[in-house]
């Protein structure tokens, strides 16, 4: 059940080879860009619909690191993340201010995490979205798969306008992975650039799976980067492999790519993330940018 949480979802061990790969790359730390706290309430149901392996889903996928609120934090800080976001989402009108307003207070509370904030389709969210960067939202989440809706929707003109002036970054879900929703896949991301081409993008889980589409976005647009949030796993590469005819312009993308988790909703120990990024056999030179230096960059992190 989803209120039964893990009594220790990480060891002393797990943090120390954690902190041993960053080490070896000659950092003292990392920044995972995609990360996920939301009020307790919501984040039940986001446990419970993982657990019932729904029609988004489509498999069975096990939350590893299921655990309070403080024991999360605690997690990611052992495992020498510097700094982390609190992707939030709505999936209805009205929601996102509150959720805005949560990850605001979450962030004042943890000043290790980027202040996080979303946005709908709808009256007003232009003006809630200048609140929120006003506020010092640093990063904003956009799930086109759950909230259901177009990227294109004229009610999000404002939104994209203020973001793209204002070059807030947006981490989008808006590939077809794991499962296609009715607005998914890069044609309407594209069409979104086209009007605003400044915007800041981070394409989240490589735009899984329409992988070659989402790299041509990242070296056509300056703005546009993409995440590496679930990628390259042995869970993912099972359901959507990485063409390995992508893999020179991905290690081309070198300033491009910023390492996401998925923490705490991934299926698998931490470490494994970092490791199906090691094994592309890059080298040091872009794991460090990967992991650490693209995001210290954009976010202006010292």
């Amino acid at each position: 059940m989803c209120d039964e949480l893990a009594p220790a979802p990480f060891s002393a061990d797990e943090a120390a080879a954690v902190q041993a790969f960053t080490a070896g790359l000659g950092l003292d730390g990392l920044i995972d860009v995609h990360t996920h706290f939301m009020p307790k309430r919501v984040l039940d149901k986001v446990w419970a619909y993982f657990d019932s392996a729904g029609p988004m889903i489509g498999r069975e996928w096990p939350i590893t690191y299921r655990a309070d609120e403080d024991t999360r934090v605690a997690a990611l800080r052992a495992f020498g993340v510097r700094a982390f976001s609190s992707m939030v989402y709505p999936h209805k009108p009205d929601m996102a201010p509150w959720l805005n307003a949560w990850a605001a207070d979450f962030a004042a509370r943890h000043p290790d995490c980027l202040q996080t904030a979303t946005f709908y389709p709808e009256p007003g969210a232009a003006e809630y979205v200048t609140a929120a960067i006003e506020s010092g939202a640093r990063v904003f989440k956009s799930h086109i798969q759950v909230g259901d809706y177009s990227p294109l929707d004229p009610l999000l003109d404002g939104v994209w306008g203020v973001l793209a002036e204002a070059q807030t970054p947006v981490v989008i879900h808006c590939g077809s992975g794991p499962a296609p929703g009715r607005f998914t896949g890069p044609e309407p991301i594209r069409a979104v650039l086209q009007r605003f081409p400044e915007l800041s993008l981070i394409v989240a889980h490589m735009g899984t799976p329409e992988y070659a589409e989402f790299v041509e976005l990242a070296e056509r647009y300056e703005q546009v980067r993409l995440d590496t949030t679930m990628s390259f796993t042995d869970f993912s590469e099972r359901g959507a492999p990485y063409p390995p005819s992508l893999l020179p312009r991905l290690a081309g993308l070198q300033e491009k790519i910023l390492f996401g988790s998925d923490f705490p909703n991934i299926p698998y120990g931490y470490l494994h993330a970092l490791e199906a990024c090691e094994r592309l056999c890059f080298g040091d030179d872009w794991l460090r940018s990967v992991v650490h230096h693209n995001a210290a960059r954009l976010f202006g992190l010292a």
